[in-house]
């Protein structure tokens, strides 16, 4: 057995003409108001086998129709009012949607080109990175065929400045460093 929906209770805010109009409108919609006037109708007419003149069997029935037609428009134009009303209020609202998407869309725009101003930064580390390797890797071989043509013993410690020889040491090692760094930020 289906379900049947429960009336909206009624705002506070709604009058109660607006809370009957609604209320009048969803009845008369339905199956209960088919066989409710059904019924009226069929009894009116039975009326004629009562002695009642067919007549004012009419004009009762078509007083009676035109009353109710006239208080159904109003209430149906009332809905349609209130419908109105609210296309008006979810049309605002898919504006302001449309405002909210389309400053993602730029928010979006602009991360992109930051994205790509930091590939571009990183590619150009990578090259720098691939010209000191390249450099060190020169200097190495440039130490490895100085040793090579030098059979020359290494200076004695006495001739040698200990100062610069730390100082030199300390520089290699930080070059070392640096370029290890630069690899792992790059992977």
């Amino acid at each position: 057995m289906p379900s049947r929906k429960k009336a909206p209770k009624r705002n506070e805010d709604e009058g109660l003409v607006e809370y009957v109009s609604f209320r009048a409108t969803r009845w008369i919609g339905s199956t209960a108001s088919l066989i409710f006037h059904t019924i009226i109708f069929i009894g009116a007419f039975s009326l004629y086998f009562f002695d009642i003149p067919f007549q004012t069997i009419l004009l009762f029935l078509t007083t009676i129709v035109s009353l109710e037609a006239i208080y159904l428009s109003i209430f149906i134009q009332m809905s349609v009012n209130r419908q109105d009303k609210r296309l008006r209020e979810v049309s605002i609202d898919v504006g302001e949607i449309q405002e909210d998407v389309e400053d993602i869309a730029e928010d979006v725009e602009e991360m992109q080109e930051d994205v790509e101003e930091i590939q571009q930064d990183i590619d150009e580390i990578q090259e720098d990175v691939d010209e000191i390797q390249e450099d060190v890797d020169e200097i190495q071989e440039d130490v490895e065929e100085i040793q090579e043509e030098d059979d020359t013993p290494l200076p004695s410690s006495n001739n040698v400045n200990p100062e610069m020889l730390s100082r030199i040491e300390l520089a290699l090692k930080e070059l070392g460093k640096e370029i290890a760094e630069m690899r792992r930020n790059n992977k």
